[in-house]
């Protein structure tokens, strides 16, 4: 079988099509991936030893901007380019990933009589998937509870596929790479790979009181790095090779929630302190998710409006002294093998 996979824009949109990628690789299939030409996608795709193309990509948003107007011209050339692309091609499926640039290639297999599989892994569709399923022929949710008005598009349940080195995490060595040498439980914070200033700064400010129980490791993001001389405080802007192995030997993580950092830390059981980013920097998604990771039991929630040294540390203290309660709610989080769950969807879409 021959796949496209389009997706693009954040991380997000490109880390959990990996797993997927490797499982097509290991089956023999070849995989082309379309991304955008900003350099990210082709940067995370290239270990896997895949093509890779570049295409236009306007990017597709919810207000009022001019960039509005001359994004469309990049769109129309984007559906061309992916036509061209697709026609040479001729793969048995395209598996959109999300992400602006996944609008023009879905279009243009659905042109070309291609089938398309898309993945959504927030609680409800984005705008770039909700833009994708009129041409999609199945969407893959992470959510069992997301609902769409599906018409004739299937909706199956996969959950979302997390990379082999982050199941596959060692402890020891996270704890090495945190600088976390001696007992001291360690706490790692992330606010994904474009970091989360807010958050940044409400960890910052909570050094004093954090540090006297925590060791703290801190993901802070591109650029965001600030002078430290503390002992028990590390700062990495990114963590790519490693970052399973910090999550493995993490007792506790403060993150941003969205989906796909989410599924990785239920997926790896670690209790966690969600700071949903608002409604007034995203349409929701990630207070969605939050709400979904609270009513179930698995972390504990602080909306950013609501974050300080008090109640960050009050949260702290309640996932430390509840841990058996987290543990046991996190103990009942179905885990699947989306990956694997995913291939058969793309192979049954080929096939039809």
């Amino acid at each position: 079988m021959h796949v496209v996979v389009a997706g693009g824009g954040t991380t997000g949109h490109v880390l959990p099509a990996v797993p997927v990628i490797e499982r097509l690789r290991e089956q023999g299939d070849t995989v082309l991936f379309v991304g955008t030409n900003s350099g990210l996608e082709e940067e995370l795709v290239k270990p896997l030893g895949i093509e890779f193309a570049g295409i236009a990509a306007g990017k597709l948003r919810r207000y009022w901007s001019l960039e509005n107007v001359t994004d469309v011209f990049k769109i129309v050339a984007g559906v061309f380019q992916s036509i061209w692309l697709l026609l040479r091609r001729r793969p048995g499926v395209v598996f959109s990933k999300g992400g602006y640039v996944s609008f023009p290639v879905s279009f243009a297999a659905w042109l070309l009589r291609i089938p398309v599989v898309a993945h959504e892994s927030d609680f409800s569709p984005g705008l770039a998937n909700r833009l994708v399923m009129p041409f999609a022929r199945v969407l893959c949710t992470s959510f069992a509870e997301t609902r769409v008005a599906s018409g004739r598009l299937r909706v199956v349940h996969t959950g979302t596929p997390v990379r082999k080195e982050l199941i596959q995490g060692e402890r020891a060595r996270g704890r090495s790479l945190s600088g976390a040498t001696d007992d001291t439980p360690l706490l790692v914070v992330t606010g994904g790979s474009l970091g989360a200033d807010r958050l940044n700064a409400a960890v910052r400010d909570a050094l004093p009181e954090l540090l006297q129980i925590w060791h703290v490791f801190h993901a802070c993001g591109a650029g965001k790095k600030v002078a430290s001389t503390e002992d028990r405080y590390r700062q990495e802007e990114y963590v790519g090779e490693g970052w399973g192995d910090i999550l493995a030997a993490a007792d506790i993580v403060i993150s941003r929630a969205g989906a796909n950092a989410l599924f990785e830390l239920l997926t790896l059981r670690k209790p966690t302190l969600l700071v949903p980013l608002p409604a007034t920097s995203s349409r929701g998604d990630q207070l969605e998710n939050a709400s979904y990771a609270r009513e179930n039991g698995y972390a504990l929630v602080i909306e950013e409006e609501d974050l300080d040294t008090r109640s960050m540390i009050a949260a702290l203290e309640k996932l430390d002294t509840e841990r058996d309660k987290y543990g046991q709610a996190l103990a009942g989080f179905q885990r699947q093998d989306s990956a694997e769950m995913i291939e058969t969807v793309l192979r049954e879409a080929a096939s039809t």
